[in-house]
């Protein structure tokens, strides 16, 4: 089983790591609990968080102001990697640690590698049928400049860090994250100048890329070199957490 944590990402204890047991529920309320939170909005025995049947559930215990996962009031739910939970004014984000497939970072360069030039610059697919130099490859001109695929509307909302509250849209198929710099600029001083690249090739082809950063890169609380997106992961760098939102 995975060993899972809260990450709290706004509220009085910010930047606070909570490890979830998974021989008991972790108990969150405002005068008692594992996670006691100050505040008024919060019930005395609010929410519970278990793991049960296989996966991790969030439930409600009968709260005064109610418990919402991912924007969604809820009694109990199954909570997916990189769930958003809110409870009064604190937003906690689940993390997942898990042992990740040894070749999972060499198909997942594969299939980039592999996957057609259907959205190129036109100008980049004349030079590529006109130049007589074998050393580039559809790889190479791939990470130059990708197109975003037609109907696709992808965001990246940072939700804790310096930057949190800011959303960056994409406007190319291949973005890059960087202190100061790039498609999604951070103010984050540990997030490396060239940290991170996020690759949308489609809704369900959406990868991440490690740029050889001094801090590493995390998909959903795992550190990666290079792994596969879904819609509602979240992507940390440095002290920064951001959600990716993909939809068409």
């Amino acid at each position: 089983m995975a060993r899972a944590f809260l990450k709290i990402v706004s509220g009085a204890k910010e930047g606070l790591n909570v490890p979830l047991p998974d021989d008991a529920p972790l108990l969150v309320g405002r005068n008692k609990g594992d996670l006691v939170l100050e505040d008024a909005m919060v019930s005395s025995r609010h929410l519970q968080v278990m793991f049960k049947d296989g996966a991790w559930v969030a439930r409600d215990l009968g709260s005064t102001n109610g418990t919402l996962v991912d924007g969604r009031l809820i009694r109990e739910v199954q909570l997916r990697p990189g769930a958003e939970i809110t409870v009064g004014s604190t937003r906690m984000v689940l993390f997942l640690a898990t042992e990740e497939e040894p070749d999972d970072g060499a198909k997942a360069r594969g299939l980039a590698n592999q996957l057609e030039l259907a959205w190129l610059l036109d100008e980049e697919l004349v030079e590529l049928k006109g130049s007589g130099d074998r050393t580039t490859s559809p790889a190479d001109v791939i990470g130059q400049d990708l197109r975003l695929p037609p109907g696709i509307i992808a965001v990246a909302e940072c939700v804790a860090g310096q930057d949190a509250g800011k959303v960056f849209r994409f406007t190319r198929g291949n973005v890059t994250v960087g202190r100061n710099m790039g498609e999604i600029p951070l103010s984050d001083p540990e997030v490396s100048r060239r940290h991170a690249v996020i690759e949308l090739f489609g809704r369900e082809m959406i990868f991440l890329r490690d740029l050889g950063s001094t801090n590493g890169t995390f998909h959903n609380g795992r550190k990666v070199g290079v792994t596969r997106l879904r819609s509602g992961d979240t992507i940390g760098v440095g002290k920064s957490v951001m959600k990716l939102n993909v939809k068409r």
